[in-house]
C-alpha cells in the first residue's frame, strides 16, 4: 500500500545493523551479526564456498567457523589471537580449586577451562600473560578495588585523592596540594592506588625521600583514610584525611519536642 515507507524502513534498519555475543553450553558462546541483507548473503556465501574446497577432515560447519574466526582476527583459529581477554579468577581457583571464573563480556566458565586458558597463555611464546590482583570484601565479595600497573598516578585517580584530602597530608603543613605520592614507594612495590596514595606539597614530597621517613596508610571500616607518619628523629604523627560536606543532622531530645509541642498548643490556643 505504501511502497515509500518500505524503503524507509529499509533505510533505517540499515543503520541499526550490530553484533552481539552471549553464553552458549558447554563453554561454548553465540556470535551475532544484524547485517543488511546484501552483506549478510555475501558472508554466508564467502564461509559455505570455502566448506565446499575444503576436505581436510573437518566437518561443514567447523569449516565455516574456522573460516570465520580466520578471516575476522587475520591468523588461524588454532592459533592464540592478539586481543585482551579478562579472566577473573579467585585465588583459590588458580591452585586447583572449584569455583567457576568469570570471563569478562561472556560470564562464568568452569574452574579447569579457566586453568587451561592461563596454562596455554603461559605456554605460548606469542601471548602474553599478565596478573592484576582485585580487591574484595570478604564478607561479600564485592569488588572494591584493583591493582594499578601505572607507575604515575592516572589523572582520575590523582584528582580523586586532591578532592579527599583538600590540604597536603604531611601533619601542620596544611600547604596546597602539589604532588600526587606514593606512601610506600613504588621502587619498594607500594601499589598506585587510592589507599596507598597522598596529596602532598612539593616541600613535604622531596623532604620525604630523606632516610628515616616512613608513611604507613590505612582505610578503616568507616572508610577513613588515615596516614602514620614516623620522622627521622622517631616521632610519629597521625594524618586523618579531612571529612567531606554532608547534610547537618539536628538531634532533638524528647524534653525538647515536648516543650516545643506544649509552646505550639498554647500559642493556638492563645489565637
Amino acid at each position: 500500500m505504501d511502497p515509500h515507507a518500505v524503503v524507509d524502513r529499509a533505510r533505517k534498519a540499515g543503520t541499526e545493523r550490530y553484533v552481539t555475543i552471549r553464553p552458549a553450553p558447554d563453554a561454548m558462546t553465540y556470535v551475532t551479526a544484524l547485517l543488511p541483507v546484501a552483506q549478510g548473503v555475501s558472508v554466508y556465501a564467502a564461509l559455505k564456498r570455502e566448506a565446499d574446497v575444503t576436505c581436510d577432515g573437518r566437518s561443514r560447519n567447523q569449516v565455516m567457523a574456522d573460516t570465520m574466526v580466520e578471516r575476522l582476527t587475520g591468523r588461524s583459529a588454532a592459533s592464540a589471537t592478539p586481543v585482551a581477554v579478562h579472566l577473573v579468577i579467585s585465588d583459590d581457583t588458580l591452585t586447583g580449586g572449584h569455583t567457576p571464573a568469570i570471563v569478562d563480556g561472556y560470564g562464568p566458565i568452569p574452574a579447569g577451562i579457566a586453568r587451561d586458558l592461563v596454562t596455554a597463555a603461559l605456554d605460548d611464546d606469542a601471548s602474553r600473560a599478565t596478573l592484576r590482583k582485585l580487591y574484595a570484601t570478604p564478607a561479600t565479595g564485592t569488588l572494591v578495588a584493583m591493582e594499578s600497573r601505572s607507575r604515575i598516578f592516572p589523572k582520575a585517580l590523582a584528582r580523586f585523592i586532591g578532592i579527599r584530602d583538600h590540604r597536603c597530608r604531611t601533619p601542620y603543613s596544611d600547604t596546597p596540594i602539589r604532588h600526587t605520592d606514593h606512601a610506600a614507594p613504588a621502587e619498594r612495590h607500594g601499589p598506585t592506588s587510592a589507599a596507598n596514595g597522598e596529596g602532598l606539597c612539593e616541600a613535604c614530597n622531596y623532604a620525604k625521600q630523606a632516610a628515616g621517613w616512613t608513611v604507613h596508610t590505612c582505610i578503616d571500616e568507616s572508610g577513613t583514610h588515615t596516614a602514620q607518619v614516623t620522622t627521622p628523629t622517631g616521632a610519629s604523627y597521625q594524618s586523618t584525611a579531612p571529612p567531606q560536606p554532608k547534610p547537618m543532622v539536628i538531634t532533638i531530645s524528647e524534653v525538647e519536642a515536648a516543650t516545643g509541642l506544649r509552646l505550639a498548643r498554647h500559642v493556638t490556643v492563645a489565637a
